[in-house]
């Protein structure tokens, strides 16, 4: 089977159920979608019912479907952790078995002292895990009179730096976080992402990030499809936080959307182009907007605006377009804590040349999408992973 275009949309945090180790992540009984319908008296999502999201799970108000649009199903996550860099990872084939540290405790004396070294800092504020819009509100006011920057972390691999905009150039956070990527965050304290974390505001209760944050992350160990799509000359193309998640690896373009609008914008852009290749897209603000914050509502909200752009863009794809809509990890808002969850992803597959109301099951990790999208361009690749696409591909009926 060839196809013109692939296309590969991540709902960033939006889970479909705790896996069977969910558990020793402390995300026992978990469901992101599940969990917000059931608090929220049902969602109305007759689009992605349509394409088979109901037979995924029970989701109050969105029931299973017997004559699906899409080929559905779910997979299981076997890299260790829940966290971004390692569900994308593991969705192009690179699946890693030693979790990236975290640092719930706030990050240790060795690291604090290097990084006050190296950056020239006096001192620091914060060296604690917290939200990123309480920490800001929370001591905002002391960086502005000490200038001193903020460091924090979350139930992520994640060391970020907050600073204000006017008290720390931008270009000056971004070169201390390449300073704590490359020198200080290594060998056992390699974290998946530093994070610049620019904010703007006067005092306590008005403080607000600004859109000009920006990752740092590790580079893949090993080939992903997306350095194998690369070298066989395929365009690749990245919307939202793709770039940072593979340190600009393996993408020929990138259009670095701030929010789910703007993803689906650019990726509604691209669909009307004559752009080839593989597109592969991040929605953040299911995770870092409203799951983080447990903001169930608007993660609601979200979903149920989606719902409606998908429609939309299914009727803009040509006849030999194919669109996987799937996630990396869960983020339930309706928990007490605050990080990713442990869950299954859902996978939904569309497409003139695809098969309709085909289930492929409980796939055995995240990388059986690459697998996929490898054999669907013919790739010579080692990727791990199975291919499903005899199971959807109506070219091999």
């Amino acid at each position: 089977m060839t196809s013109t275009r692939v296309f590969v949309v991540v709902l960033d945090g939006v889970g479909i159920g705790a896996l069977p180790d969910a558990d020793e992540y402390g995300d026992k009984n978990t469901n992101t979608v599940s969990n917000i319908a059931q608090k929220m008296g049902g969602l109305h999502l007759p689009n992605l019912q349509k394409m088979g999201l109901g037979n995924l799970a029970k989701i109050k108000g969105v029931p299973p479907e017997t004559d699906t649009t899409s080929a559905f199903g779910k997979a299981v996550e076997i890299s260790a952790g829940k966290d971004s860099t390692t569900g994308h990872w593991e969705l192009m084939g690179l699946q890693t078995k030693t979790p990236f540290p975290t640092y719930p405790n706030g990050f240790p004396d060795v690291i604090i002292e290097k990084f006050k070294k190296l950056t020239n800092s006096k001192a620091i504020l914060g060296n604690k895990a917290e939200s990123g819009t309480v920490i800001i509100n929370e001591l905002g006011e002391k960086h502005l009179e000490t200038k001193f920057p903020i460091i924090y972390t979350s139930g992520d691999s994640v060391f970020q730096i907050a600073a204000h905009e006017d008290i720390v150039p931008v270009k000056k956070l971004y070169k201390m976080c390449r300073i704590a990527r490359e020198e200080i965050l290594v060998g056992k304290h390699s974290v998946g992402r530093v994070i610049a974390r620019p904010f703007i505001g006067t005092e306590n209760g008005n403080f607000e990030r600004t859109p000009r944050r920006k990752d740092f992350s590790l580079s893949p160990p090993k080939n992903t499809l997306l350095d194998y799509l690369f070298e066989s000359g395929i365009t690749v193309t990245g919307i939202g936080k793709i770039e940072d998640l593979f340190n600009n690896r393996g993408i020929t373009f990138s259009n670095h959307t701030q929010h789910n609008p703007a993803a689906l914008d650019a990726l509604e852009e691209t669909i009307a182009s004559k752009r080839q290749g593989f597109v592969f897209v991040n929605l953040p603000d299911f995770d870092t907007a409203w799951g983080h914050r447990n903001n169930y509502k608007s993660f609601a909200h979200g979903l149920e605006q989606f719902d409606i752009r998908i429609s939309k863009i299914l009727s803009l794809l040509n006849e030999n377009d194919i669109i996987f809509i799937t996630a990396d990890h869960g983020c339930d808002p309706t928990t007490s804590g605050t990080d990713h969850t442990r869950e299954y992803i859902p996978i939904l597959i569309y497409g003139h040349r695809i098969k309709n109301n085909i289930d492929i099951g409980i796939r055995k990790s995240f990388s059986d999408l690459g697998a996929t999208i490898s054999e669907l361009f013919k790739l010579k690749s080692n990727i791990q992973g199975t291919s499903f696409l005899q199971k959807i591909s109506l070219d091999n009926s």
